[in-house]
């Protein structure tokens, strides 16, 4: 069972005494090969250097292991699984809603800051919002959406084509 914080990566690699194997491959720390030796030597020069026995390939034949810090090994993997994480979000998809009454100096303040959306690698999803009786005019939202992409036609290639979803005319949009 995992403990609070404790990454999910050591589920399946067998340290030190749960190896099962009793030959084992095995890998130095500096990454040079040791050769193939019993369990028993491998445990015996893993602890004579201070360090862990970690059965990397258990599948192979005979199994591989590394003789290796676990708890530095732990702490590196940890922290390229946060790091991926982290790289993965990147591609959010953003949000900029405009209303039909939108001034010239809003709507250009909006365009740059769909603009820093798009150069941070992010798609945009640009919603027209009717309010009250301007459902009656819904051509409006459609050229209102026309004039953006006609500002951002340098930047932005259109994903998704406009769509009525309720009061909103929403489209989604990426950079070139």
């Amino acid at each position: 069972m995992l403990q609070k914080g404790e990454p999910e990566i050591n589920k399946s690699i067998r340290i030190n005494g749960a190896i099962r194997a009793r030959e084992l491959r095995i890998i130095g720390p500096d990454g040079e090969q040791l050769g193939i030796m019993s369990l028993k030597e491998a445990l015996s020069k893993a602890n004579n250097m201070n360090l862990d026995l970690v059965e990397i390939s258990p599948g192979a034949n005979p199994p591989v292991a590394k003789i290796i810090d676990w708890g530095k090994y732990q702490y590196q993997k940890m922290k390229d699984q946060q790091k991926n994480r982290r790289q993965a979000k990147s591609g959010d998809l953003k949000q900029m809603r405009f209303g039909l009454k939108i001034g010239a100096g809003d709507l250009e303040v909006k365009l740059k800051k769909i603009r820093k959306f798009l150069e941070g690698g992010h798609k945009v999803r640009i919603q027209v919002v009717y309010k009250g009786r301007e459902m009656a005019h819904k051509e409006i939202g459609y050229e209102l959406i026309d004039k953006i992409m006609e500002h951002l036609s340098e930047d932005a290639i259109l994903e998704q084509k406009p769509q009525m979803a309720g009061r909103n005319l929403s489209v989604v949009i990426r950079s070139k």
